[in-house]
């Protein structure tokens, strides 16, 4: 039974040495285990408030970007409309352009032709004078190649002269 039993000198140099260890250790072991423990405590600390920040900062950014990529959209929806605008007018214009350019063609094509026409009816006109003072000097030579039917003409000419001036 004396192993299981300590004797009291025992007992009390075990409870001397254990006293010795414990106040070297409360002195200089358990504040430098308490110190790492603290800032080891404090970096875990730190680095789950970081992690908050970092994942608010990412719904942040996340936010930030739907708004600038929804932004975006609205500009480019804008822009679409203004350039198919700018594309209506431009051919709107050009077909009132065209569309003039064929008035202004077809009344410079009517005067020209009214022109040519009047050229055509002087030409044919003075064509059909020469020829009908042709014919007439043919025709009143033939006529008149005698001296009897020359006086009748020209008394008959007088009648007409005559007869016009009274009716005036």
């Amino acid at each position: 039974m004396d192993l299981i039993t300590p004797d009291f000198g025992l007992l009390f140099w075990m409870t001397v040495v254990f006293l010795i260890v414990f106040f070297i250790l409360w002195k200089w072991g358990f504040p430098v285990i308490v110190k790492m423990v603290n800032d080891r405590k404090e970096f875990i600390d730190e680095s789950l408030r970081k992690a908050r920040e970092a994942n608010e900062r990412l719904a942040n950014i996340k936010t930030e970007s739907e708004s600038i990529l929804q932004e975006a959209r609205e500009k480019q929806a804008l822009i679409l409309k203004e350039a198919s605008e700018t594309r209506n007018a431009i051919v709107e214009k050009a077909k009132e352009n065209a569309r003039a350019e064929g008035a202004r063609l077809l009344s410079e094509a009517k005067a020209e032709i009214e022109s040519e026409k009047q050229n055509a009816i002087r030409d044919i006109r003075a064509q059909v004078a020469e020829l009908s003072v042709q014919i007439a000097g043919k025709v009143l030579h033939k006529e008149l190649q005698s001296d009897k039917k020359q006086m009748e003409l020209i008394e008959k000419l007088l009648d007409e002269i005559s007869v016009d001036g009274d009716n005036k």
